[in-house]
C-alpha cells in the first residue's frame, strides 16, 4: 500500500483587490488600515459573524496535520525574542498540531494547551515545509500566512492548492497576495458564494 501524501495548501482571506492586511500594522492594529478597527474583524467577519454559514470552510482550515506561518502572523515582536510572546491566540491556540514559524532568530519550541506546539525555523521556507511534512505524517500541510509568506511559497512552486476567501470591499494598499509571484495557471476546483465572502479553491497547474 502506498503511503498517503498530503497536499500543501494555503488558506487566506483577502479583499477584492487582493490585500490580506492594510498599511501601518502595529501591535494594537495587527491588520493595519484594514477598513475596520485594525484587528481584521471586517476581513474575517465571515468566520465569526457568519460562522454557521461558513462552517465547512472554517473546519477545512483547521483540518491540516501541520501548519506553517510567518513571524508577522505569529506576532508583533521583531528582532531578537526580547519577551515571551506566544501568539495572538491565548493559551489554547486553535491549531492543535505542530506549527512551524519562520523567523531569523532562534527560539526553543513553545508547547501550548490543546496540542499546539510552535516550532521556530531559522533556515528558510523549504526547511519549514520539510519539517511540517515530517510532522504531518502523510496529512495535509497548511501555509497560513500572512500574504508575504504565502507569496514566498507560491513563488517557489511549493503550494498545490490555494484556497482564497474574497471579501467584497477594497483596501487599496497593504500586504498583497501574489506580490512578486511569477505567472501561475490555476484550475478552479470549487467556488461558493456566501453572504459576505466568496470561497475559491484552485489547483496549481503551472
Amino acid at each position: 500500500m502506498t503511503a498517503r501524501s498530503g497536499k500543501v495548501i494555503c488558506d487566506l482571506t483577502i479583499s477584492a483587490d487582493g490585500y490580506a492586511a492594510g498599511l501601518d500594522q502595529t501591535e494594537e492594529r495587527p491588520f493595519g488600515s484594514d477598513g475596520g478597527d485594525g484587528t481584521g474583524e471586517r476581513l474575517h467577519a465571515w468566520m465569526f459573524d457568519h460562522a454557521d454559514e461558513n462552517r465547512a470552510e472554517v473546519a477545512r482550515m483547521a483540518a491540516a496535520e501541520a501548519f506553517v506561518m510567518g513571524r508577522n502572523m505569529f506576532g508583533p515582536v521583531r528582532g531578537a525574542w526580547d519577551r515571551q510572546w506566544n501568539g495572538w491566540w491565548g493559551e489554547t491556540p486553535p491549531f492543535r498540531a505542530p506549527v512551524f514559524v519562520l523567523t531569523h532568530h532562534a527560539r526553543e519550541p513553545q508547547p501550548m494547551d490543546g496540542g499546539t506546539t510552535f516550532h521556530f525555523v531559522t533556515d528558510g521556507i523549504e526547511s519549514a515545509l520539510a519539517r511540517a511534512r515530517a510532522a504531518a505524517d502523510g496529512g495535509d500541510i497548511a501555509v497560513l500566512g500572512g500574504a508575504t509568506t504565502v507569496d514566498q511559497y507560491l513563488a517557489a512552486g511549493l503550494i498545490e492548492e490555494p484556497r482564497l476567501h474574497i471579501v467584497p470591499f477594497t483596501l487599496g494598499a497593504g500586504t498583497r497576495l501574489f506580490d512578486g509571484v511569477p505567472p501561475l495557471t490555476f484550475e478552479q476546483t470549487a467556488v461558493r458564494a456566501a453572504t459576505s465572502v466568496t470561497h475559491l479553491t484552485y489547483r496549481v497547474v503551472r
